[in-house]
Order: structure tokens, then C-alpha cells, then sequence
């Protein structure tokens, strides 16, 4: 087993395979190891340390991950929108009581900057914020007498699993972007994270 890298800081090497947690997935509402072969190691830039392990996943989890989301799709967009918006309100609280701790993991697996790292979190956070207002944004709307004996009434609805492809360097920001707006609609949402 080779060593993978030293950390002059701590003075201490290292081999990634044997030191290092690996980063699950999450299907379902549960953490899954991946049956992957190919990982990449993701290092701490100011240590060069081996802080996690990320898989490459494979096809049949991507596949599984959609057919999960399809399949909660038929409950979750007829939820209600105020159920969905309270469920947001809650997740905007779990981000604020936990900024300091988000901001410290993207430093530590970054190497942002800690100001850096909590604007990230910080602008992320205010589109959570935003889907919270949802209700108001989702209201059709209706056009009377536009001829004889005919209205227009539009409707919005959820449209499906959503996903999105995000950049491994903004790893709060980007995703915040979509996630919460794609829930709070009614969809699902399936991401996957680049390096």
C-alpha cells in the first residue's frame, strides 16, 4: 500500500485508501455505500490530506436514484404547496444552525477562504428563502370574456423529476439554486455533483 501523500502541517503521511472515509450516496432517504470501482480522492489544499473518498457512481445507481424519484414523485407533487413551504421554512433553519459548520467543511474540502465559504452557504441560503414565498408564485391565473362564452384559466403544476449537474467548487451555492426551488414546486429532484 502506497503512501498517497504527506501533510507538512501535521507531519504526518498518509495512504488514502486506508485512512480516508468515503462520501455515501443518498437514495431514498437513506446513506448507500456506492458498488463503485473508481473513486476520487478529494484533499484538503491546505494539508494536501485525504479528508474523503468520492465515488463515481455507477449507472445503476444513477438509474436507481431516478426510479426512486419518479416513484416519490406521485405522492410529493400532490402534497400540498403549504406543506411543501413549511417543510422549507424548516430546512431554512437547519442551514442557519448549521452556516458555521457548512462554511468549515467547504474550507476544509475547498480551500476557500472561511468569508468565502459562508458567502457561499449565505447565497445559497437565500433562495431557500425565496421558495418559502412559493405559494404567491405558484397562483394561476385567469383571463374572463376573452371571446364569447370563453375564459382562460391557467394552472401550475409540478412537472416531474428535475436534476440538476453542479460544480464540485461551489458545492452549497449551486445546488441551493435548484434544489429547494424544484421541491418546493412539486417536484423531485435528482443531483449529481462534477469534478
Amino acid at each position: 500500500m502506497g503512501v498517497e501523500g504527506c501533510s507538512l502541517k501535521l507531519g504526518r503521511c498518509y495512504s488514502a485508501s486506508a485512512t480516508a472515509p468515503t462520501t455515501k450516496l443518498f437514495i431514498n432517504g437513506k446513506t448507500v455505500e456506492s458498488q463503485t470501482k473508481e473513486w476520487i480522492d478529494l484533499h484538503n489544499p491546505a494539508t494536501n490530506e485525504v479528508v474523503t473518498r468520492v465515488p463515481k457512481s455507477t449507472k445503476a445507481e444513477m438509474e436507481e436514484a431516478v426510479a426512486v424519484a419518479k416513484d416519490a414523485y406521485k405522492t410529493w407533487s400532490k402534497t400540498s404547496i403549504i406543506t411543501r413551504q413549511q417543510i422549507m421554512f424548516k430546512y431554512q433553519n437547519i442551514i442557519k444552525a448549521n452556516m458555521k459548520e457548512l462554511a468549515e467543511n467547504i474550507t476544509t474540502e475547498q480551500g476557500k477562504t472561511l468569508a468565502d465559504a459562508e458567502g457561499d452557504v449565505l447565497r445559497g441560503l437565500r433562495v431557500v428563502e425565496h421558495a418559502c414565498s412559493m405559494p404567491s408564485h405558484l397562483l394561476g391565473e385567469t383571463l374572463p370574456g376573452v371571446a364569447k362564452d370563453l375564459d382562460i384559466v391557467s394552472y401550475r403544476v409540478p412537472l416531474g423529476v428535475t436534476a440538476s449537474i453542479t460544480p464540485f467548487n461551489f458545492p452549497a451555492m449551486v445546488p441551493l439554486w435548484a434544489i429547494p426551488m424544484a421541491i418546493t414546486c412539486g417536484n423531485t429532484h435528482v443531483i449529481k455533483v462534477i469534478r
